[in-house]
């Protein structure tokens, strides 16, 4: 059984984080490990408050589960401050952790902010470079690139940006937030790129969909699929657990993992 390791917040509702990245985990079959950077206190309406779990602390689950779980491959998502970005970042060169996928998680479905001021730039410098792909959201590829992303044309801009002008590996720029019934998730890879277009599902049940999916591709790497195949069935059973979502929750709800 492979081992992988999510790096992310907890959330109490159970649908995003490091809960949302578990249950992803086991559904393809991996061994889910984690390394837990914040406390959130959140349902399906929203983000009631958040605590950074001390930087010291993060490095040292990170130096335990690499000491004796060894994962097959890596992920982050929610990294709360600074001092924790740049005490992740260390440890995955410490341990030579390969392949990282990165979701810059910065806001919430709910609208709500995820990261304190001048956390960005740690991200940008300290994580992209080792990063094989980034996944961020239009909102995300917004606040990284200091531009407006709103087309799909935008969006091809911003992977090529995000992987020759940020340092990435390859980028996915989800198109979650795209206005029209048309959707497209934009994959670069510093020499391809590939459109992925679907119609929109008619739904609340989007709470923790971009942990999901990266969790999903961690998974897939982990069981030795190359970068693209990863991305596409990961972007596939995501869509499934969309359509089958539970429907739990009065605000936007969790999807079904057992898609």
């Amino acid at each position: 059984m492979r081992v992988v390791l999510s790096i992310a917040g907890s959330d109490s509702g159970g649908g995003a984080g490091i809960q949302a990245d578990l249950k992803a985990f086991h559904r393809f079959g991996t061994f889910g490990t984690t390394v837990i950077t914040a406390i959130t206190a959140q349902n399906t309406r929203g983000v009631m408050g958040w605590r950074a779990v001390d930087a010291a602390l993060v490095r040292a689950q990170l130096d335990a589960v690499a000491g004796d779980l060894r994962p097959a491959a890596v992920k982050s998502g929610m990294l709360a401050d600074e001092a924790v970005v740049r005490a992740v970042a260390a440890g995955l060169r410490a341990h030579a952790l390969v392949p990282y996928v990165c979701d810059p998680v910065m806001v919430a479905t709910s609208g709500d902010r995820l990261l304190a001021a001048g956390t960005v730039a740690a991200i940008v410098t300290e994580l992209f470079p080792l990063a094989a792909l980034v996944t961020p959201n239009l909102d995300e590829a917004e606040l990284l690139l200091g531009e407006p992303v709103r087309t799909p044309e935008a969006m091809r801009l911003a992977a090529r940006r995000l992987v020759r002008d940020l340092g990435a590996g390859a980028a996915l720029v989800k198109g979650g937030h795209l206005a029209g019934e048309g959707l497209v998730d934009v994959f670069f890879d510093g020499t391809t790129e590939e459109s992925f277009v679907h119609a929109r599902i008619a739904t609340t049940s989007t709470h923790g969909t971009g942990c999901t999916l990266s969790a999903a591709i961690t998974a897939q790497l982990a069981l030795g699929s190359t970068l693209r195949d990863a991305v596409s069935q990961a972007l596939s059973w995501v869509r499934k657990a969309i359509e089958t979502a539970p429907g739990l929750g009065s605000g936007n709800g969790p999807l079904n993992h057992f898609a």
